[in-house]
């Protein structure tokens, strides 16, 4: 079983930024990728951005977000972040820590974290 922890949510400005961290434990970790998802209200949970946890660290980003947010690892301490900068209100959300074993970056997660709230005032 596979547990995952994220922290760093909270409130800031437009045009701000948030580091948020993943840190996952389990008796046998060795995933494909890990992601980051987000969730606004009265909307279906989208994808942001996943990494590759070792064959180099490949990552893929939304379009909303690419440029301005990245996605890294440190595989040492299980932990996966997502640095958020220059936010927008559209931002907001709950945000989502998932892992796959899988073969997509985009789809197909097993393991999902309780969530972290993100929230950006204008």
């Amino acid at each position: 079983q596979v547990q995952l922890v994220e922290s760093g949510g909270g409130l800031v400005q437009a045009g701000g930024s948030l580091r948020l961290s993943c840190a996952a434990s389990g008796r046998t970790f060795n995933p494909y990728a890990m992601g980051w998802f987000r969730q606004a209200p009265g909307k279906a949970r989208d994808f942001v951005a996943a990494i590759t946890w070792r064959s180099g660290g490949s990552t893929s980003y939304a379009d909303s977000v690419k440029d301005r947010f990245t996605i890294s690892t440190d595989v040492a301490k299980n932990t996966v972040y997502l640095q958020m900068n220059s936010l927008k209100p559209e931002d907001t959300a709950i945000y989502y820590c998932a892992l796959t074993n899988g073969v997509s970056m985009r789809s197909g997660y097993s393991y999902w974290g309780q969530g972290t709230q993100v929230t950006v005032s204008s």
